[in-house]
C-alpha cells in the first residue's frame, strides 16, 4: 500500500467492503457531504453512473461498495486530486469498475455521447467567487468556489450526459437552493426528491440534498429532516446508521 503514497498522503478507512482511500491532509479532503449524497442516492442494478467533481473519488468508491452499479466515470479538473483517486480505485482493485479523467467537466460534452448515463452524481463547489472569502490555498479554493465551473455549467453537462428518464443526485447550500430548482428545470432536470440537512434540530439548516429526473413530469418529495448530531453534540442514530454502514 505504502508505494501508492505520495508526500503528505495518508490512507483512510472508508469502512465499506475493506476499501480505503487516499488523502492529502495539506488538500481538500472529503467530508460528511459527500458521505450523505451516497445514502441518498439510488443507482440501479446495471447503471452506468459519472460522477462529476470527483475529488479523490470518495463517492464512487463507496457508490461501488453500496449500489450493483454496472460501472462509474469519476472527473476531477485537479491533476493532484484526480492523482490521488486514481491511486484509490488501484488500492481498492476497481480498476474495471472505476475509470478516473482528469478533465474539465465543460469538455465532457466533446468526449462523451449525449445520453450515455443512467446516472450523474456530484458534489460541486458551493460558493460564488466574490460572496464569500476564498481560501489562499488554490487546490481548496477551486474545490469551495466556482473558480472552474459554475452551477449551471454542471446541470447543462449533466443534462447532456444523462438520457431521458435518467437521474441527477447533488448535495449542496440551502441559500442556493430557489436558484437550484430553476436552472434545475432550465436544464430539463426535473426536481423530484429534496431532503434538508440540519446540524441540530433547532438550528438553520446547512445542506440540502436534491434528486432531478431529465424530462420528467413536475412534481417534488419533500422527505423528512435529516439531524446530524443530538441535544449531547453526538451523531443522531440516522447519522451514525449512515457512517456505521458508509
Amino acid at each position: 500500500m505504502n508505494n501508492l503514497l505520495k508526500e503528505n498522503e495518508r490512507i483512510d478507512s472508508l469502512q465499506r467492503n475493506g476499501y480505503s482511500i487516499i488523502q492529502n491532509s495539506t488538500r481538500f479532503c472529503f467530508g460528511m457531504d459527500a458521505v450523505l449524497l451516497t445514502e441518498f442516492v439510488r443507482l440501479k442494478k446495471g447503471d452506468k453512473v459519472m460522477d462529476l467533481c470527483t475529488g479523490t473519488g470518495v463517492i464512487p468508491i463507496l457508490l461501488s461498495a453500496k449500489t450493483e452499479a454496472e460501472h462509474f466515470t469519476a472527473v476531477e479538473i485537479q491533476e493532484e486530486s484526480a492523482d490521488m483517486a486514481k491511486r484509490s480505485v488501484i488500492l481498492n482493485s476497481l480498476e474495471e469498475k472505476i475509470e478516473v479523467l482528469c478533465e474539465d467537466l465543460n469538455n465532457l460534452k466533446g468526449i462523451c455521447a449525449n445520453a450515455s448515463f443512467d446516472a450523474v452524481t456530484v458534489n460541486p463547489p458551493y460558493m460564488i467567487p466574490g460572496k464569500a472569502l476564498v481560501n489562499p490555498d488554490e487546490s481548496k479554493a477551486v474545490a469551495r468556489h466556482e473558480i472552474k465551473c459554475t452551477l449551471n455549467d454542471v446541470l447543462s453537462v449533466s443534462s447532456f450526459l444523462l438520457k431521458n428518464g435518467g437521474r441527477f443526485f447533488m448535495v449542496h447550500k440551502p441559500d442556493r437552493l430557489d436558484e437550484i430548482i430553476v436552472k434545475m428545470k432550465e436544464n430539463k432536470l426535473e426536481p423530484k426528491r429534496l431532503r434538508v440537512v440540519y446540524p441540530r434540530v433547532d438550528s438553520e439548516p446547512n445542506m440540502i440534498l436534491i434528486e432531478g429526473v431529465k424530462c420528467a413530469a413536475t412534481g417534488m418529495r419533500i422527505e423528512k429532516p435529516l439531524i446530524i448530531y443530538d441535544e449531547n453534540g453526538n451523531y443522531s442514530p440516522e447519522v451514525s446508521k449512515i457512517y456505521e454502514e458508509a
